[in-house]
């Protein structure tokens, strides 16, 4: 009973309680081990219990004179193999055979730090939580400190921005009363929205919202003016960017991007109290994309791609009403790139799906024209959903019909000789009531005569 089950991994059961591994691709060359029956006995049980596929191949392999070539197509280094012992399956099998397993190297550690994200701050928890910003800056040796872990916060909760802005705004009124404090407010902004994933579009929220609600306006400008001359730095050097090597490109695609959800979140008032956006982005938007467009590299283009996917529907119409046309040349720039530049089919597939996507006006869909100004002769479903009424020859018309207006008056003369009766039938008078009573009692001679008639052609029916 325990020869049985004393067998080599992979190895199968033979009529005779013996063993037999089967390895493919090591069995055809040669090397391998065989139980007690023959490769004709084999062959002959074969009728009697049908051939299985075979079995997977086991991770350790056995050595033997014609394995040496088998070990070597498999690149197992030498260092990394470990001999292990196969128990002995039979009574021909008086060797232990050794089979070597490579051994997989894992830098995994159960005792490794704790993986944090680039701009992380990991005492920011902690800070977070000793004055949750209700506080003020208590706790903080800086503006620096208090701002970075603010944004960080953001970063990680951005559904807290309504419900914690106002309290952090009122803070840096207290704090921020110089210059260099605030030109120092709008570069942790700047940079946080240009160099962490994903916040470009939280970063120009809170630039509108710091723009409208900081007091300070020091002689070199106030917190929106301080932006938009941070962002004209960047924007002077766009030919350059362009062209530079790809960490300068990513950087330069990150302001980009930020400059666009800028341009769409950012509120001017203007001197009689109405919301614009700020022109001068508009402009630079247009300068950033002929700076993509100018040298067509991938990472190039599929910035460009975003950008317009982001703004092109805001740019087409304000373009639009200044009776400018750059937005054609803009589709004409990109038909141009996908016919003479050498990017990739991917990008290209890209920019011909956004030529396609302005082409359906930016996916928007216009409204259909209010019920209010919906008439019979614009609208062939004006009558839809109308009620049916019958008359008094049950005869069905709708609002539709011609003649509907003097079929519905009738409809309702009819109706007023029975005023407690609602259109279901139903009987709303109550008992006793004389005029109901009367009806019921008194029959038109035409109809008792024919209901007299009728009595009388069913009894002679019935006793036929």
């Amino acid at each position: 009973m325990s020869d049985s089950f004393a067998r080599a991994p992979g190895a199968s059961r033979g009529r005779g309680g013996t063993a037999s591994l089967s390895v493919p691709g090591v069995l055809e060359s040669g090397s391998g081990f065989h139980g007690s029956g023959s490769a004709k006995q084999q062959h002959k049980t074969g009728s009697l219990f049908p051939q299985q596929e075979p079995l997977r191949p086991p991770k350790t392999a056995p050595l033997g004179p014609g394995n040496a070539e088998h070990l070597e197509q498999a690149r197992i280094p030498s260092g990394s193999q470990d001999k292990v012992s196969v128990p002995d399956t039979g009574p021909e099998m008086s060797e232990s055979q050794v089979a070597v397993a490579p051994v997989v190297m894992s830098k995994l550690s159960v005792k490794a730090p704790e993986f944090y994200p680039s701009g992380y701050n990991q005492n920011f928890n902690q800070n977070f939580a000793d004055s949750s910003f209700e506080d003020g800056y208590d706790g903080y040796l800086t503006l620096a400190e208090y701002v970075q872990d603010f944004l960080n916060h953001l970063t990680e909760q951005p559904g807290c921005f309504e419900t914690e802005i106002v309290q952090f705004a009122e803070t840096l009124n207290g704090w921020v009363t110089a210059d260099e404090t605030l030109q120092e407010l709008v570069e942790l902004v700047y940079q946080q929205a240009t160099s962490v994933p994903n916040f470009s579009y939280m970063g120009a929220r809170l630039c509108n919202y710091l723009s409208h609600h900081l007091t300070i306006s020091p002689q070199s400008g106030n917190f929106r003016q301080l932006l938009l001359q941070r962002c004209q730095t960047e924007y002077e050097n766009r030919d350059e960017a362009t062209k530079g090597d790809e960490t300068t490109r990513k950087q330069f695609h990150a302001f980009v991007l930020f400059l666009a959800e800028l341009y769409l979140n950012l509120e001017i008032k203007g001197t009689k109290g109405q919301v614009t956006r700020a022109e001068i982005l508009q402009e630079g938007l247009r300068e950033l994309l002929n700076a993509l467009f100018s040298n067509p590299v991938d990472n190039n283009l599929i910035c460009a791609v975003k950008l317009l996917k982001l703004t092109g529907s805001v740019l087409e119409d304000a373009w639009k009403e200044k009776g400018k046309n750059d937005m054609e040349e803009m589709i004409q720039r990109i038909e141009n790139v996908v016919l003479d530049a050498n990017c990739s089919r991917d990008v290209k597939h890209m920019l011909l799906k956004l030529v396609e996507l302005r082409s359906s006006n930016w996916g928007r869909v216009h409204e259909t024209s209010p019920h209010t100004e919906a008439t019979p002769e614009n609208d062939p479903n004006y009558f839809m959903n109308e009620p049916t009424f019958y008359t008094s020859d049950g005869v069905p018309f709708t609002a539709a019909d011609p003649d509907y207006q003097e079929k519905y008056q009738e409809l309702l003369e009819r109706e007023d000789l029975f005023p407690d009766y609602e259109e279901n039938g139903t009987d709303l008078s109550g008992p006793g009531d004389q005029y109901f009573d009367d009806l019921d009692d008194k029959m038109d001679p035409e109809i008792e005569e024919a209901y007299e008639k009728f009595c009388l052609e069913s009894e002679h029916k019935r006793k036929q």
